[in-house]
């Protein structure tokens, strides 16, 4: 019975994470995400899923970022009726996250619509409600058969809430193979939730790399300057435009500016978190304090919420929203994390050209996208089709990320290279994979690959 991966996405890129595991004549997705990136590219990429839904058996979700599983209800669209396994946390954060993506692509297609083009969203909130009929979840540590040959377990990958390490054993009648998913790594020492689990020893890693070049600040480093971003820009009388994914990085941006006003770091200033699906976010967050880390749950036992305090106000009516453009002085924290959609654009539009004003990355930017415009100081950007000349101070804080940085993933790899005989490395741009990649093999590593998309590699 013959073994293989086939790398579909997220293969020299770091958006669109689509691996697909081949025992025999089963094929199992790992991950179904979104392409993520200018508008064009990213949409064409997406309505061509270079797998048929009909030829996919099974699919194991390592986590609810849309990168990760946004393309799942194109999948169902297409055809896929087998389980989506996931775990207990993301299997709630799915719901969201898939229902928000459905009513971007619903409302980008009326907008254009109105301009005289005709275009079918990629799917609908239908093609969501069928898609989560098809969700199992399962509690972290809990084995489970995914087909006769694959048992599965999720470990705790610290990177947002529910996200797993996927341990597959593959059992070929031949042979037996472990093999190991990363999906996004997270790191220790961040606020909120759990370090993440050891890797546990296997024959074949597949690992992300998208800061395998870089290391990240540490966290009494972040907090420092994180108050001093905030402190320079209340003295020159603005504002703060802080861009967030709402899963994940706008909790942890909200928990260290309260932390640090808390502490007398920082005077208190209003933060306005504008985003809908933040606020849903960290209400399903809520619902799991098992799974945050112990100064967190410290926290909360002495009556103090971290995410939900006096001075942060969290925004769901447009109007109120809208009123936002008004204020001159504090903080607003929106989504979408890469500038690309959402509410963060309308605030954009008019920090952009203050002087006064800035705005503060606090996540990675995809080639093309207007945060990575942004970040690499360009003069001028569009917003709504619309040019602004940039004189906004922009900053950026990529220690906030959750993905590990190189020697980070290099301290959860390492122990694996004796047994470990393949290793692949996706999910990150060109020279932060290859930059890993070198890492990996100088640890002791045998066999390690950077696959590109479409590649097809036998598991020896």
């Amino acid at each position: 019975m013959q073994l293989a991966l086939r790398f579909l996405g997220a293969a020299r890129h770091v958006t669109g994470t689509k691996h697909l595991l081949e025992i025999g004549d089963s094929n199992v997705l790992l991950d179904c995400g979104l392409v993520q990136g200018p508008r064009k590219m990213a949409d064409e990429q997406n309505r061509r899923l270079p797998i048929a839904g009909r030829d996919v058996h099974a699919l194991v979700l390592s986590h609810a970022h849309i990168d990760h599983c946004g393309a799942l209800p194109r999948l169902v669209k297409d055809g896929y009726d087998g389980p989506i396994w996931c775990t207990d946390a993301t299997a709630d954060m799915l719901r969201m996250m898939l229902l928000d993506s459905a009513h971007i692509q619903q409302q980008d297609a009326r907008h254009l619509a109105k301009r005289g083009h005709q275009v079918e969203p990629l799917y609908t909130t239908a093609d969501v409600e069928r898609t989560l009929r098809l969700v199992k979840s399962v509690p972290y540590h809990v084995t489970f058969e995914v087909t006769k040959q694959l048992r599965v377990q999720f470990l705790d990958a610290g990177h947002i809430l529910g996200a797993a390490i996927v341990v597959m054993d593959v059992d070929t009648g031949k042979q037996q193979r472990r093999i190991v998913f990363t999906g996004d790594h997270g790191r220790k020492n961040l606020p909120i939730l759990r370090d993440p689990e050891p890797l546990p020893e296997c024959d074949v890693l597949i690992t992300e790399s998208t800061y395998g070049d870089r290391i990240h600040e540490q966290r009494v480093d972040m907090m420092a300057e994180l108050a001093r971003i905030v402190a320079e820009e209340m003295h020159d009388g603005g504002r703060v435009i802080v861009p967030a994914f709402a899963v994940g990085r706008t909790q942890s941006v909200v928990l260290f500016l309260g932390q640090l006003m808390r502490d007398g770091h920082l005077t208190k200033l209003p933060i306005y978190v504008d985003s809908p699906m933040s606020r849903e976010a960290t209400r399903i967050m809520g619902r799991h304090p098992g799974l945050f880390d112990t100064e967190t749950q410290a926290l909360l036992r002495s009556g103090h919420n971290p995410l939900f305090f006096e001075g942060v106000t969290y925004v769901s009516d447009i109007e109120e929203s809208k009123a936002l453009n008004q204020m001159r002085r504090g903080i607003i924290i929106s989504a979408s994390g890469m500038c690309e959609a959402g509410r963060v654009l309308h605030h954009l539009s008019e920090s952009v050209g203050r002087r006064e004003d800035c705005v503060l990355l606090v996540g990675y930017q995809g080639h093309g996208t207007l945060g990575r415009r942004l970040l690499d100081g360009e003069k001028t950007v569009n917003i709504f089709g619309e040019p602004h000349d940039v004189r906004c101070k922009v900053r950026s804080m990529p220690g906030f990320s959750a993905h590990a940085d190189w020697r980070e993933l290099l301290a959860a790899a390492r122990p694996l290279a004796g047994r470990c005989k393949q290793a692949f490395v996706v999910h990150g741009e060109d020279e932060p994979a290859e930059a890993y990649a070198g890492r990996l093999r100088n640890a002791g590593f045998r066999s390690v690959v950077v696959p590109s998309k479409h590649d097809r590699i036998e598991i020896a």
